[in-house]
């Protein structure tokens, strides 16, 4: 029997909000994970199925923190088997890359198999030159590596079934690692392979399939596992199950158990839906609302510094960039004690048009016109047809030049009515 921790879109780097805290959280996730899942289990390896690091150029402070984590494995003597993924696969024609600078280091075990005129050689880990496209563990267990092959992975998956059927006979357990996702686990995603591509792989003897890639975790027909990302890349990732697999494999069976339980960033989505009818400032005390209400019920929480992503979706019946955006935002993020609080204002305009015949006169069209632009805002709608008439007098002054103080009085008494 063996026991293993999949990991899989580290994301080490992870810089989208420009945020040191935010790129921290994803260091914080993984050395939380290998202190618990890993060394506290006791585990016999670790496998990290692509998408190490964030980006493939990275800085210093990143370095660190991958070799910090990575020597919690090394102290305990738990050996770290790692693939690239397609965020931190070398350039074409390059030798090297921050992975294999890990493995140069001894802190991991990057597998790639040779491609030589077309075809996949595996040759087993060599400890002296620090390179190979699979390893067989004390514990029973081969693993192979496999490399990030965009588009064309769906052919290349026989190529690798053929290269695995020429391997030496192994009489334990076979575990591959495999950067790519599988198709209908997640919507809009392009370029996902489907179940009957990955069967030649199952033909040949995987019995563990370690994928990555996808940031959601899922399972598929007992030999093929996704851990998903350890932290969430967006707020849409909230919404899906990940972590990190803690593995149980022998001659029985797989149990494949998803472990949450580590050092997270709280996330928060609220929602705010607006029909047309609200003032500016309705819609405002609706915001500001719905954020007291999630503060009073401990859906957020201000000492953990949380992300916050509030949506506010509809229409308005006012121009919508009268909203100041950046006020509220920075407001509420004062509020919760936010971390980063992300305001997405995605609202249409209220659209008033009454349709008119060819026949209309002059004056008809100017008071339906006047009639749908008052209509259009919540303030006016309720007195839209009269307000409109006093528009067409207040036109008529205006074009028998009467003075801008008698100008001013008529719109005052016209508001007043």
């Amino acid at each position: 029997m063996a026991r293993f921790l999949h990991i899989a879109d580290v994301h080490l780097g992870f810089d989208h909000y420009d945020n040191r805290d935010r790129t921290k959280d994803f260091y914080l996730a993984l050395k939380d994970v290998l202190k618990r899942y890993a060394v506290g289990e006791n585990v016999d390896f670790v496998i990290i199925a692509g998408d190490f690091f964030e980006h493939r150029t990275i800085q210093p402070a990143i370095l660190n923190q991958a070799k910090d984590c990575l020597m919690l494995l090394k102290d305990a003597g738990i050996p770290a088997i790692a693939i690239e993924g397609n965020h931190d696969n070398r350039p074409y024609g390059t030798v090297t890359n921050w992975l294999k600078y890990l493995a140069d280091d001894g802190l991991l075990i990057l597998l790639e198999p040779e491609a030589l005129d077309g075809k996949i050689q595996y040759e087993p880990w060599n400890e002296h030159y620090l390179s190979g496209g699979y390893i067989d563990l004390p514990c029973g267990v081969r693993v192979l590596g496999s490399q990030w092959y965009g588009s064309s992975a769906p052919k290349m998956i026989q190529t690798l079934a053929d290269a695995i059927e020429e391997l030496p006979k192994f009489d334990g357990q076979t575990v591959m690692m495999f950067h790519h996702g599988l198709e209908g686990q997640i919507a809009r995603y392009q370029g996902a392979l489907r179940y009957n591509d990955l069967l030649p792989l199952k033909t040949v003897g995987v019995d563990y399939l370690a994928l990555g890639h996808i940031h959601k975790s899922y399972q598929e027909e007992g030999w093929i596992f996704n851990p998903g990302s350890l932290e969430a890349n967006s707020t849409q990732e909230t919404e899906f199950d990940r972590g990190a697999f803690l593995v149980t494999i022998d001659e029985s069976g797989i149990i494949a158990d998803l472990k949450t339980d580590y050092t997270q960033r709280s996330i928060v989505k609220l929602k705010v839906k607006t029909t047309g009818n609200e003032t500016l400032n309705e819609v405002e005390a609706r915001v500001v609302e719905t954020v007291q209400k999630a503060l009073k019920s401990k859906i957020l929480d201000p000492e953990k510094q949380p992300i916050v992503e509030l949506r506010i979706d509809g229409t308005v019946g006012f121009d919508r960039l009268d909203l100041d955006v950046k006020s509220l935002q920075q407001s509420l993020q004062t509020q919760t004690n936010a971390l980063i609080f992300l305001l997405r204002y995605n609202v249409d305009t209220l659209a008033f048009e009454t349709p008119l015949g060819e026949t209309a006169s002059r004056a008809h069209v100017e008071q339906e016109v006047f009639t749908d632009l008052l209509a259009a805002h919540s303030h006016y709608k309720a007195r839209a047809p009269q307000l409109a008439q006093g528009l067409i007098e207040l036109k008529d002054l205006q074009l028998q030049d009467y003075p801008e103080a008698d100008l001013y009085h008529f719109v005052q008494t016209l508001l007043e009515r």
